[in-house]
C-alpha cells in the first residue's frame, strides 16, 4: 500500500488586502489626544529696553483696535476667530468665525 501525503495550500486572491479603516476609526483614534488652545488678543514688538522698564500699572498698546475680534489658535494654528465673553465669571471665546479646512491645511505647510 502506498500512502501520499499531499498538502494543499490556499493562497488569499493578492487583491486581498486587510480591511481599511473607516474614517469614523481614524478619527477615533485621534479624538483623545491633548492640544493646547491659545486665545490671542494682539500683538506689539517693543525694544529690550522698554521691555525692562515695564512696571505694574504699565500698560503694553497691541495692534488690534478694541471690539476687534480675537485670534483662536490650536498647537499655534489659526483655526477660529472670536469675542470676549464672560461664563460663569471666568472669561469664555464666542466663536464667531472658522477658518476653511483648506486655509487650515494650507498654513501648517
Amino acid at each position: 500500500m502506498t500512502q501520499t501525503n499531499e498538502t494543499i495550500v490556499e493562497q488569499a486572491p493578492a487583491n486581498n488586502v486587510l480591511p481599511q479603516e473607516t474614517e469614523s476609526e481614524k478619527m477615533e483614534m485621534i479624538l483623545d489626544i491633548p492640544v493646547s488652545v491659545t486665545v490671542e488678543i494682539g500683538r506689539t514688538k517693543m525694544s529690550i529696553r522698554n521691555l525692562l522698564q515695564l512696571n505694574q500699572g504699565g500698560i503694553v498698546s497691541l495692534d488690534r483696535l478694541a471690539g476687534d475680534p480675537l485670534d483662536v489658535l490650536v498647537n499655534g494654528t489659526l483655526v477660529a476667530h472670536g469675542e470676549v465673553v464672560v461664563v460663569n465669571d471666568k472669561f469664555g471665546v464666542r466663536l464667531t468665525d472658522i477658518v476653511s479646512k483648506a486655509e487650515r491645511i494650507k498654513r501648517l505647510k
